[in-house]
């Protein structure tokens, strides 16, 4: 009988703990991608910027590169200074918008990028996407995802404690994300990789169920891994497809409409996820996201993200051009202006009960 078996793409190498930050030269020679420390380091003017003196001594070969933001552009400039060195790979030290322009530059130049995440805000520190703000606004980019993960909790534990949660918000999400996905099977019979959906869901239940703080170490370690897993389940699919869902729809509504406005990418998608699985009807779900997202001090209603009541129904309305031909609870009823409203209306009294 043939054994069949598949390529699972993923990080070369992951290093959740403690301390990691201090053995990064260490970790990338014994990993063989870099024994002789020529690598490109990429930075914030921020926490990343406040790691390099710490940095340094161990990386004595490094270069280090400034990124400006999270723009396409900073993305662009950076794959131009990077190309004229000779690098082993580039190392992206920061938040999830440095990150991002680097696995962007990284891809451009053809160099393998390792992520080294100074905080958990989102699953870019591990997925094939790049969300970058351009002139249209801000938009969604193919790319290679990272040979290498490494998350030191202590600098995880200094971040600020919004981010943590924006983090936790993301993770949730998936769970709304792959019950849209499975919707879409039941109806238009698109296929559904089980095992990105496994992986998807098990990140987001993880945290529904984890009862510790953002000052507990073992959830920072959990968010940690739910957000690695998402980006795997991703490379999996090919697509965002497990992680993405209406509760990203809505959260890129909000961003098209209101880009001066939107909030962290994980607390729109939490409240979007809650809002989705209301409408699909799965009210004790809804409940315990919900519940998550207040214990950790997210946004469960749209006023509490900055929003109105209007502005969100226009959001939610708007939703389904953010993904054309991607089909979610959003897509499945098509819902008027007006029943979305009575929706969010019933959501909220439910919120509030």
């Amino acid at each position: 009988m043939p054994v069949l078996t598949r390529l699972v793409p993923s990080p070369v190498f992951v290093e959740i703990r403690a301390g990691a930050l201090d053995s990064l030269g260490g970790i990338l020679a014994d990993q063989r991608l870099s024994s002789g420390g020529r690598i490109a380091v990429a930075v914030s003017g921020g926490s990343g910027a406040r790691l390099r003196a710490r940095l340094e001594p161990a990386l004595p070969v490094a270069d280090w590169y400034r990124v400006a933001d999270g723009t396409l552009d900073a993305a662009v400039l950076l794959a131009d200074e990077i190309r004229r060195g000779h690098y082993d790979a580039l190392v992206a030290l920061g938040g999830g918008k440095i990150i991002d322009a680097a696995k962007y530059a990284a891809a451009r130049v053809g160099l393998p990028v390792v992520s080294v995440a100074t905080n958990l805000a989102h699953d870019g520190l591990c997925s094939p996407v790049s969300i970058l703000d351009n002139d249209a606004g801000r938009g969604s980019y193919g790319v290679p995802s990272p040979i290498g993960i490494v998350v030191d909790l202590d600098v995880v534990a200094e971040a600020p404690k919004r981010f943590v949660a924006a983090g936790i918000g993301d993770a949730l999400s998936n769970i709304s994300a792959c019950a849209d996905w499975e919707l879409s099977h039941a109806v238009t019979g698109e296929p559904v990789d089980g095992l990105a959906v496994a992986m998807a869901r098990a990140a987001g239940e993880n945290l529904l169920r984890h009862p510790g703080t953002l000052d507990d170490p073992d959830l920072l370690t959990t968010l940690a891994e739910a957000l690695v897993l998402s980006g795997i389940a991703m490379n999996i699919a090919g697509s965002t497809r497990p992680s993405s869902g209406a509760c990203h729809e809505i959260s890129h509504a909000l961003d098209v409409l209101h880009p001066k406005r939107s909030a962290q990418h994980g607390e729109q998608v939490g409240l979007g996820a809650a809002f989705a699985c209301h409408l699909r009807g799965e009210r004790e779900l809804s409940g315990l996201i919900v519940q998550r997202l207040r214990s950790h001090g997210l946004p469960v209603t749209a006023d509490q993200l900055g929003f109105t009541e209007a502005e969100f129904t226009e959001a939610v309305h708007y939703a389904p051009n953010t993904r054309p031909g991607r089909f979610t609870i959003l897509e499945h009823l098509d819902l008027p202006v007006t029943d979305i409203r009575d929706a969010y209306a019933d959501y909220v009294q439910a919120v509030n009960s």
